[in-house]
């Protein structure tokens, strides 16, 4: 019967669709993590925690291209270049010395051995600028090739001690990677915000209304008064401001010119000030 034949394929229709959500679900918290961390790292610059902005999950999975480009085709090209490079030393590997085997694992536990140590000498050595991306490189590389080598020795460890190590070793490279992405992802949304910095002119151009003077220490904003009129609630304007990101309900706005000085300015969208954007001073050809 129909409902029958419906009720006999529920099961295969819900092992079919979990199938393709549940990769989708973790490659959107994937994306969502990475864009979060470029845009906490980029607003950060401007001295704006960012979630006061407001994004949501679609704005940092839209954001997390940029800081995952450059570690997904390194990823990519390294992938590809070690499974060209497997048949290769697969072959050979019954030829290979005990010594080159030695020297090798020997280089893999160094590696694995040197990242723990910086891990565990973080207290020290947290404040090396290139802590975050060299630990986990020297983790990552050095457990890989340990892992690598024991999987050449045998494929299927006859103890079960070892067979934990090496899923160990694949989980600590993995997680490895990881940290070295989002370290990447942070030092991409860092660069973002200071590419930003020396191109303000390139953000679109505000005037801001306000009732009340703002008493900006900024020296770029230019202040005027607006002329006392009847009906006039608005009395003083802004130049030379512009705009950094739009939040949840409110802008985020910058002087035109990058000092140390600077602030970013939060403006609410709630008629208590007045915005308009500018035309770009470009005339159409």
């Amino acid at each position: 019967m129909p409902g029958e034949d419906g009720r006999s394929r529920l099961p295969e229709w819900i092992g079919t669709w979990g199938s393709v959500i549940a990769p989708v679900s973790v490659l959107t918290a994937v994306l969502f993590y990475f864009g979060y961390v470029s845009s906490r790292s980029q607003y950060e610059y401007f001295g704006v925690d960012v979630d006061a902005v407001g994004l949501g999950t679609q704005d940092y999975v839209m954001r997390s291209p940029q800081p995952l480009l450059v570690p997904l085709i390194v990823l990519t090209l390294l992938g590809a270049g070690l499974l060209a490079g497997h048949a290769a030393i697969r072959d050979r590997v019954t030829t290979a010395t005990g010594r080159t085997m030695t020297i090798a694992r020997a280089a893999g536990l160094t590696l694995l051995a040197a990242g723990a140590l910086l891990l565990a000498g973080y207290p020290l050595a947290g404040r090396w600028a290139y802590y975050p991306l060299v630990t986990p490189l020297l983790l990552a590389v050095g457990g890989g090739l340990t892992g690598y080598l024991g999987h050449l020795r045998g494929a299927a460890p006859a103890h079960i001690a070892r067979r934990a190590a090496r899923v160990l070793i694949y989980v600590l490279v993995a997680a490895s990677v990881f940290w070295g992405t989002a370290t990447v992802a942070q030092w991409s949304g860092r660069g973002l915000a200071m590419n930003q910095a020396r191109h303000l002119n390139d953000l679109p151009r505000v005037i801001l209304d306000t009732k009340e003077r703002l008493h900006l220490r900024d020296p770029t904003v230019q202040e005027s008064a607006l002329p006392a009129e009847e009906n006039q609630t608005f009395r003083y304007r802004y130049r030379r401001l512009r705009l950094l990101v739009v939040g949840r309900e409110r802008l985020f706005l910058v002087p035109e010119v990058w000092s140390p000085s600077n602030s970013t300015l939060v403006v609410p969208m709630d008629g208590s000030v007045r915005v308009q954007f500018q035309f770009q001073p470009h005339p159409p050809s």
